[in-house]
């Protein structure tokens, strides 16, 4: 479709909902969805009613009781499906993705296979829900553990990762034996609506999954529903914090990620030319917007810090950015127009507060979409601690560089800061590199590895408040999120025994 300017908005096709296998309209309440790249408006969403909410919790709730007897095998065969249809239907997804946030297409092709993933371990599930069995726990009892699911549950995602984000949750969700509602982001709505297509295609009953669009409202009925057991939430700290205590306060077990500020140190020994590459990488790959960015440096030595400035000077001057269907950029847009305001007002924070701007990418037109969202890769140097472009998630291509004297001094930022989701170091000294994963207070850490996002066999999460609640997302810890543990202990007691009252506790 190609796009159309903000004031015509009226006559452009409507993302809708999936409520119990098909496609709902509810365009009462039509938001723009805008291509970041050019800056107008390519069609609308439609924002869900609490009506419209909970018509999708009924279709769930309905759907249960036959899903969760649905043999675990048979589940995973939808899932199998379900992949091959994702690989079939790739570029189509990522597509709409680059159109709709506007990060570039190998980028979004790469987050789609990410998400992917997660679907492939889901095709598990028969292994992953075997309980445990123990024989004469006492005199002919026998005793073993269930993995039962929850019933309804819902995950409420962000805009930076419109087709990863919601696979870390409902694929296991589902193939766990419970229902799926979900609520993605408004400002970029297609890939998820053309993935629940793709599982009515593989096979999933109806109403298992359903996808309602949406802002507060939806938000708030998935919240307050006395039917939705479980919620999962990816976004910022202020809002991952507002859905745990809201919806704990209703009963509900709540896994809720929440904002970064992810550091990477740069030691004296390191090999000073890959890990600026890798950080440029990190730090201004999909434009800065993930939350396992690298949005601090920290660089140990002035000689360290120097080095790292220069390259990044050389190397920004020639990066690309452009429209993300180009391939032949390096980083597209910011995704819509409030984002990137917010994000150069930072920048204009930055020189205000004193930090010293060495790359400034407030500038940057480009040609031919002269209207479009772009914020070329920026660089401050010399930032401090006290600096609020140093404590706050800016969430744009803004990498901040900071002064330590030492490798403990660098650890300290880190561990003094309120987030705790990534953290990496870059280093040659086995030493130091084993010192730094084994005490900094950070959920997930590379070594040399500036993006260390962890496979779809182990769990996603941060420490302190880049995480409200117990367990990660996808992974083995999806399974304990997605399912409740029954122990069940049995004795059939020997025909025609009489047996008396016994009065003490229990015990072999």
């Amino acid at each position: 479709m190609s796009a159309q300017p903000a004031e015509h908005t009226e006559a452009l096709a409507v993302v809708g909902h999936f409520i119990n296998g098909r496609e709902v309209a509810d365009a009462n309440r039509p938001a723009p969805v805008t291509n970041p790249a050019t800056g107008q408006v390519a069609r609308q969403v439609a924002m869900a009613s609490r009506s419209t909410v909970e018509d999708a919790i009924a279709a769930a709730q309905a759907a249960f009781p036959a899903w969760r007897n649905t043999p675990p095998l048979k589940r995973a065969r939808i899932m199998f499906r379900f992949k091959e249809l994702l690989e079939e239907h790739a570029e189509e997804i990522a597509a709409a993705i680059t159109d709709e946030h506007g990060k570039v297409f190998d980028d979004a092709l790469g987050e789609f296979q990410r998400g992917v993933e997660v679907v492939e371990y889901a095709c598990g599930i028969p292994e992953l829900l075997k309980g445990e069995f123990s024989r004469n726990v006492g005199p002919n009892i026998d005793s073993w553990s269930d993995f039962q699911p929850l019933g309804v549950v819902a995950g409420i995602t962000p805009f930076n990762f419109p087709a990863m984000v919601p696979m870390w949750m409902y694929p296991m969700a589902i193939a766990c034996g419970n229902t799926f509602v979900l609520k993605p982001s408004e400002k970029d709505p297609t890939a998820p609506l053309l993935c629940a297509r793709l599982l009515k295609e593989a096979g999933l009953p109806d109403g298992v999954f359903n996808v309602v669009n949406g802002d507060k409202e939806a938000v708030d009925t998935l919240l307050e529903d006395s039917r939705v057991q479980a919620v999962s939430f990816v976004g910022s700290t202020a809002i991952a914090e507002y859905i745990y205590s809201t919806g704990t306060a209703n009963g509900k077990r709540v896994q809720a990620l929440g904002g970064a500020k992810n550091h990477a140190v740069v030691m004296p020994d390191a090999d000073i030319e890959n890990a600026v590459s890798a950080l440029m990488g990190a730090a201004y790959g999909s434009c800065g917007e993930r939350c396992m960015a690298i949005s601090v440096a920290v660089c140990v030595g002035d000689e360290t810090a120097d080095k790292v400035v220069g390259l990044f000077e050389d190397r920004v001057a020639a990066m690309k950015v452009g429209n993300g269907r180009d391939t032949a950029n390096d980083m597209g847009p910011l995704v819509t127009k409030a984002h990137h305001d917010k994000v150069r007002s930072y920048v204009d924070l930055g020189v205000e507060e004193g930090a010293d701007l060495v790359i400034d990418g407030r500038g940057l037109v480009v040609e031919g979409h002269e209207d479009g969202f772009f914020l070329g890769p920026c660089l401050f140097d010399r930032v401090t601690e006290e600096m609020r472009i140093y404590k706050e998630e800016i969430f744009g291509p803004v990498l901040c560089v900071v002064r330590a004297e030492s490798e403990d001094e660098a650890m300290r930022l880190i561990d003094e800061h309120e987030y705790g989701n990534g953290t990496c170091i870059f280093t040659r000294d086995g030493e130091a590199a084993r010192y730094f994963a084994d005490n900094i207070q950070v959920g997930m850490v590379g070594i040399n590895v500036p993006l260390p996002v962890p496979v779809a066999y182990h769990s996603f999460g941060g420490w302190k408040r880049s995480l409200f609640g117990d367990l990660y997302a996808y992974g083995p810890d999806s399974v304990s999120f997605y399912t409740r543990r029954k122990t069940i202990t049995q004795r059939w007691p020997s025909g025609g025994v009489r047996e008396q009252a016994k009065f003490t506790f229990p015990s072999n």
